[in-house]
């Protein structure tokens, strides 16, 4: 499984930053024909010792950050366990909203009878929450920053849509018209700031978004 398509924006003896492309999973999938993803391209081509410490969705491209020790690993995963990483997305998304930014804090669960979407659950979801701001106006969408001060799964796929505005291109999610919009997931992850697990340096990395 080649490297193609897979942009190292940087390296350091003690993590990588990746740019992920759409369509590739982070980790391994369950069914055999899940098997090839992003950490497994990079074991194979001369990073051994690539440790995930988070995930972006199949769909999602962006930036991703992998360990290369056990002890990076450790450090950088606590990170985001104590959410002291920051995270940025680009998006488009369909409509226009009447303010210019706001927030979104609705708590969101798994939902097996439609899996894998997750749902607004005001009695059984857990806490998300995410503050949103327009970039651009353009016609029929627009294109907006999305931060995650959680990190639930499909959490700003989710977000997004339960205020009317879903994202283009998204299969989940999307009505229609906002599917036929792009076609892709319009979803980047764009910036992550972090803290060197060695020096703790704060460190800042910026991708733009491919749409």
């Amino acid at each position: 499984m080649p490297l193609s398509q897979i942009q190292i924006l940087h390296q350091d003896p003690a993590f990588l930053v990746i740019n992920k492309p759409t369509l590739l999973l982070s980790v391994p999938g369950r069914a055999d024909d899940n098997k090839d993803c992003l950490i497994t391209r990079l074991q194979e081509n001369g990073y051994p010792e690539a440790l995930i410490v988070h995930r972006l969705d199949w769909e999602t491209s962006g930036i991703i950050l992998l360990a290369r020790n056990p002890d990076s690993h450790r450090e950088l995963s606590r990170q985001f366990h104590d959410r002291e990483t920051e995270k940025a997305y680009t998006a488009l998304c369909w409509g226009q909203p009447e303010q210019d930014s706001g927030r979104i804090e609705l708590p969101l669960r798994y939902d097996p009878p439609t899996k894998p979407r997750h749902v607004v659950d005001h009695e059984q979801g857990r806490h998300a929450l995410t503050f949103w701001r327009v970039l651009e106006r353009c016609g029929n969408h627009c294109r907006v920053e999305l931060t995650p001060i959680t990190g639930r799964s499909h959490q700003l796929r989710v977000h997004m849509l339960s205020i009317g505005h879903p994202l283009l291109g998204d299969r989940l999610y999307a009505h229609e018209e906002a599917l036929a919009a792009h076609e892709r997931l319009c979803l980047h992850a764009s910036m992550l700031a972090f803290s060197h697990p060695v020096t703790g340096e704060r460190l800042r990395f910026e991708c733009p978004a491919p749409f």
